[in-house]
């Protein structure tokens, strides 16, 4: 059997995607079931981040959903974008946004301080 990143891609969709949609009923229920949109303000998410496991929980949500969507794009360009260069091309511009995109998620759930 075949193995590779093929593979460790292929897995890693399902898995991550069973993740995000379990997080993201997690995330709706606390922020807009348990908590009326009356109370989420700069003061609730500073109380949130205040506990690390909101910031952690937060951060995987990021970074599963950021992984999970950059994966999918991937696939859809080595589909349907056939010419070598600029397969190439979009999928370096991919991996340098997806990669943009998590350092500054990551930077401002490592940096926040309330009140500043």
């Amino acid at each position: 059997m075949g193995g590779g990143f093929e593979l460790f891609a292929w897995y890693f969709m399902r898995i991550s995607g069973l993740l995000l949609v379990l997080m993201a009923l997690g995330h709706i229920v606390i922020m807009h079931i348990i908590n009326s949109v009356e109370v989420i303000n700069y003061a609730f998410v500073a109380r949130r981040w205040a506990v690390p496991f909101w910031r952690v929980y937060d951060w995987i949500l990021l970074a599963l959903g950021v992984l999970h969507g950059s994966n999918g794009i991937r696939v859809v360009i080595d589909d349907y974008v056939h010419h070598r260069g600029w397969r190439a091309f979009c999928t370096s511009a991919l991996y340098v946004l997806a990669f943009v995109l998590l350092v500054m998620g990551t930077e401002v759930l490592l940096t926040f301080t309330p009140g500043v």
